[in-house]
Protein backbone atom coordinates (compact mmCIF):
# COMPACT_ATOMS: atom_id res chain seq x y z
CA UNK A 1 0.00 0.00 0.00
CA UNK A 2 1.12 3.65 -1.10
CA UNK A 3 1.83 6.37 1.34
CA UNK A 4 -0.59 8.23 -0.18
CA UNK A 5 -2.88 5.49 0.31
CA UNK A 6 -2.26 5.46 3.95
CA UNK A 7 -2.83 9.05 4.31
CA UNK A 8 -5.97 9.16 2.33
CA UNK A 9 -7.14 6.09 1.99
CA UNK A 10 -8.76 4.33 -0.87
CA UNK A 11 -11.41 6.03 -3.14
CA UNK A 12 -13.65 3.66 -2.81
CA UNK A 13 -13.89 0.03 -4.50
CA UNK A 14 -11.05 0.43 -6.90
CA UNK A 15 -11.61 -1.37 -10.38
CA UNK A 16 -8.14 -1.49 -12.15
CA UNK A 17 -10.23 -1.95 -15.07
CA UNK A 18 -11.08 1.59 -15.20
CA UNK A 19 -7.61 3.26 -15.77
CA UNK A 20 -6.82 0.04 -18.73
CA UNK A 21 -10.13 0.71 -20.26
CA UNK A 22 -9.75 2.11 -24.14
CA UNK A 23 -12.18 5.24 -24.88
CA UNK A 24 -12.81 7.25 -28.08
CA UNK A 25 -11.65 11.06 -27.62
CA UNK A 26 -14.52 13.32 -28.85
CA UNK A 27 -11.84 15.46 -29.79
CA UNK A 28 -10.52 12.75 -32.12
CA UNK A 29 -13.03 10.32 -33.14
CA UNK A 30 -10.53 8.25 -35.11
CA UNK A 31 -8.19 7.79 -32.14
CA UNK A 32 -8.58 5.62 -29.15
CA UNK A 33 -6.34 6.43 -25.89
CA UNK A 34 -6.42 4.88 -22.54
CA UNK A 35 -8.86 6.57 -20.02
CA UNK A 36 -5.67 8.64 -18.02
CA UNK A 37 -4.67 10.01 -21.22
CA UNK A 38 -8.18 10.82 -22.11
CA UNK A 39 -8.78 12.39 -19.00
CA UNK A 40 -5.90 14.51 -19.45
CA UNK A 41 -6.13 15.24 -22.83
CA UNK A 42 -9.92 16.77 -22.17
CA UNK A 43 -8.73 18.55 -18.63
CA UNK A 44 -6.35 20.71 -20.27
CA UNK A 45 -8.93 21.18 -23.47
CA UNK A 46 -10.79 22.75 -20.53
CA UNK A 47 -8.27 25.18 -19.57
CA UNK A 48 -6.96 22.88 -16.36
CA UNK A 49 -3.37 23.39 -15.45
CA UNK A 50 -2.65 19.74 -14.88
CA UNK A 51 0.78 18.50 -12.74
CA UNK A 52 1.55 15.09 -12.66
CA UNK A 53 3.24 14.03 -9.01
CA UNK A 54 5.14 10.31 -8.24
CA UNK A 55 4.97 10.86 -4.87
CA UNK A 56 3.84 12.69 -1.84
CA UNK A 57 7.18 15.23 -1.78
CA UNK A 58 6.76 16.00 -5.05
CA UNK A 59 2.91 16.91 -3.96
CA UNK A 60 4.18 19.08 -1.50
CA UNK A 61 7.28 20.94 -3.61
CA UNK A 62 4.44 21.52 -6.65
CA UNK A 63 2.27 22.77 -4.35
CA UNK A 64 5.19 25.39 -2.70
CA UNK A 65 5.28 26.28 -6.79
CA UNK A 66 2.26 27.15 -7.39
CA UNK A 67 2.04 29.23 -4.16
CA UNK A 68 5.14 30.68 -5.11
CA UNK A 69 3.89 31.55 -8.87
CA UNK A 70 0.71 32.84 -7.68
CA UNK A 71 2.30 34.76 -4.79
CA UNK A 72 -0.11 33.15 -2.33
CA UNK A 73 2.19 33.02 0.46
CA UNK A 74 0.87 35.56 2.83
CA UNK A 75 -2.74 35.14 2.06
CA UNK A 76 -6.29 33.33 3.43
CA UNK A 77 -7.06 29.68 2.12
CA UNK A 78 -10.45 27.76 2.26
CA UNK A 79 -9.81 23.84 3.68
CA UNK A 80 -12.19 21.44 4.82
CA UNK A 81 -10.34 18.27 4.38
CA UNK A 82 -8.11 17.76 7.65
CA UNK A 83 -5.45 15.41 6.00
CA UNK A 84 -4.76 18.66 3.80
CA UNK A 85 -3.76 21.05 6.52
CA UNK A 86 -0.75 20.05 6.90
CA UNK A 87 0.30 21.65 3.46
CA UNK A 88 -1.28 25.02 5.19
CA UNK A 89 0.66 24.76 7.89
CA UNK A 90 4.30 23.93 6.33
CA UNK A 91 3.66 27.12 4.34
CA UNK A 92 2.85 29.27 7.46
CA UNK A 93 -1.14 29.77 5.72
CA UNK A 94 -3.74 31.01 7.80
CA UNK A 95 -7.40 28.89 6.58
CA UNK A 96 -10.64 28.75 6.97
CA UNK A 97 -10.75 32.71 8.98
CA UNK A 98 -12.76 35.31 8.35
CA UNK A 99 -11.00 36.84 6.29
CA UNK A 100 -12.12 36.12 2.55
CA UNK A 101 -10.29 33.45 0.91
CA UNK A 102 -7.82 33.42 -2.08
CA UNK A 103 -8.23 29.75 -2.98
CA UNK A 104 -9.59 26.46 -2.08
CA UNK A 105 -7.44 23.63 -1.36
CA UNK A 106 -9.85 20.54 -1.35
CA UNK A 107 -9.43 16.75 -2.52
CA UNK A 108 -12.58 15.63 -4.73
CA UNK A 109 -14.52 12.42 -5.53
CA UNK A 110 -13.44 11.05 -9.09
CA UNK A 111 -11.83 12.24 -12.05
CA UNK A 112 -14.19 12.30 -15.32
CA UNK A 113 -12.47 11.07 -18.83
CA UNK A 114 -15.00 11.78 -21.00
CA UNK A 115 -15.76 15.19 -20.42
CA UNK A 116 -12.55 16.39 -18.28
CA UNK A 117 -14.44 17.56 -15.30
CA UNK A 118 -14.02 17.42 -11.78
CA UNK A 119 -16.86 15.72 -9.51
CA UNK A 120 -17.25 16.62 -5.98
CA UNK A 121 -19.30 16.59 -2.84
CA UNK A 122 -20.29 17.50 0.40
CA UNK A 123 -17.37 15.49 1.40
CA UNK A 124 -15.24 18.45 0.00
CA UNK A 125 -17.22 21.96 -0.01
CA UNK A 126 -19.74 20.91 2.82
CA UNK A 127 -22.97 23.29 1.73
CA UNK A 128 -21.30 25.74 -0.55
CA UNK A 129 -22.37 25.87 -4.48
CA UNK A 130 -19.17 25.83 -7.11
CA UNK A 131 -20.28 29.85 -7.69
CA UNK A 132 -20.06 30.39 -3.97
CA UNK A 133 -16.18 28.81 -3.77
CA UNK A 134 -13.10 31.23 -4.47
CA UNK A 135 -12.07 30.99 -8.14
CA UNK A 136 -8.63 29.77 -7.52
CA UNK A 137 -8.71 25.67 -6.42
CA UNK A 138 -5.86 23.10 -5.88
CA UNK A 139 -7.12 19.95 -6.29
CA UNK A 140 -5.53 16.33 -5.13
CA UNK A 141 -6.13 13.03 -7.18
CA UNK A 142 -5.40 9.85 -7.65
CA UNK A 143 -5.16 7.76 -10.94
CA UNK A 144 -7.08 5.62 -9.39
CA UNK A 145 -9.71 8.33 -9.39
CA UNK A 146 -10.07 8.59 -12.99
CA UNK A 147 -13.18 6.92 -14.16
CA UNK A 148 -15.19 6.95 -18.02
CA UNK A 149 -18.23 8.76 -17.32
CA UNK A 150 -19.73 11.06 -14.87
CA UNK A 151 -22.40 7.69 -14.19
CA UNK A 152 -19.49 5.58 -13.22
CA UNK A 153 -18.53 8.66 -10.83
CA UNK A 154 -21.88 8.26 -9.32
CA UNK A 155 -21.99 4.60 -9.03
CA UNK A 156 -18.42 4.75 -7.30
CA UNK A 157 -20.09 7.19 -4.94
CA UNK A 158 -22.45 5.22 -3.54
CA UNK A 159 -19.98 2.05 -3.54
CA UNK A 160 -18.30 4.10 -0.94
CA UNK A 161 -20.69 5.83 1.21
CA UNK A 162 -23.11 3.54 1.36
CA UNK A 163 -24.46 4.29 4.76
CA UNK A 164 -23.44 7.99 4.76
CA UNK A 165 -24.19 9.01 0.89
CA UNK A 166 -23.26 12.68 0.80
CA UNK A 167 -25.37 15.89 -1.02
CA UNK A 168 -24.81 18.70 -2.94
CA UNK A 169 -22.78 16.35 -5.88
CA UNK A 170 -21.56 18.41 -8.83
CA UNK A 171 -18.97 18.89 -11.41
CA UNK A 172 -16.35 21.59 -12.66
CA UNK A 173 -16.18 21.64 -16.16
CA UNK A 174 -14.39 25.00 -16.67
CA UNK A 175 -11.31 26.42 -16.13
CA UNK A 176 -10.61 29.30 -18.04
CA UNK A 177 -13.06 32.32 -18.42
CA UNK A 178 -15.26 32.32 -21.63
CA UNK A 179 -15.39 35.45 -23.85
CA UNK A 180 -18.21 34.89 -25.13
CA UNK A 181 -20.85 33.15 -22.97
CA UNK A 182 -22.99 30.31 -25.26
CA UNK A 183 -25.44 27.94 -23.99
CA UNK A 184 -22.99 25.05 -23.47
CA UNK A 185 -21.81 27.36 -20.31
CA UNK A 186 -25.09 28.93 -19.29
CA UNK A 187 -25.08 28.94 -15.23
CA UNK A 188 -21.59 27.24 -15.02
CA UNK A 189 -18.73 29.71 -13.56
CA UNK A 190 -14.77 29.08 -14.35
CA UNK A 191 -12.46 28.02 -11.88
CA UNK A 192 -8.60 28.87 -12.35
CA UNK A 193 -7.77 25.17 -10.99
CA UNK A 194 -4.68 23.70 -10.69
CA UNK A 195 -4.71 19.81 -10.32
CA UNK A 196 -2.01 17.88 -8.55
CA UNK A 197 -2.42 13.92 -9.96
CA UNK A 198 -0.52 11.38 -8.08
CA UNK A 199 0.19 8.14 -9.80
CA UNK A 200 -1.07 5.04 -7.40
CA UNK A 201 -1.57 2.57 -9.47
Amino acid sequence: MSLFKKFFGNSGNEDDNDKKTDVRSPYSPETTMPIDDQFTFNFKENGGKFIYCENLQEIAENFENILAENDWFECNAQCYDNRLIYLLDENKLTYNSETTPIFILSPCENLIADEGSILFSSNQFKHFKPNELPTNMIIFATTSQIVNSKSDGLRRIKNTHEKNYPSNITTIKYFEEVKEQDFLHYGSCHKNLYLLLLEDL
